[in-house]
């Protein structure tokens, strides 16, 4: 499967790439310590990828709270 983008989100690093079906995306998240992967169509990554990054440093700073 083939990386369409990959940035970092504070220390969480974010990989997205294309999957096996059509019209949907896979994005992984990883910070080190949890890895985490969802799927979306590439309409929801370009219209909500704010609202998405946003959702994911939430649940990562969530997570490592309730690991504290």
């Amino acid at each position: 499967m083939k990386e369409l983008e990959s940035y970092k989100l504070g220390n969480v690093q974010v990989t997205v790439s294309e999957t096996e079906k059509e019209n949907k995306l896979k994005v992984e998240c990883f910070d080190g310590e949890y890895h985490s992967e969802f799927t979306v169509s590439p309409y929801e990554f370009t219209n909500y990828r704010r609202l998405m990054n946003q959702r994911i440093t939430q649940a990562y700073k969530a997570q490592h709270k309730e690991g504290e």
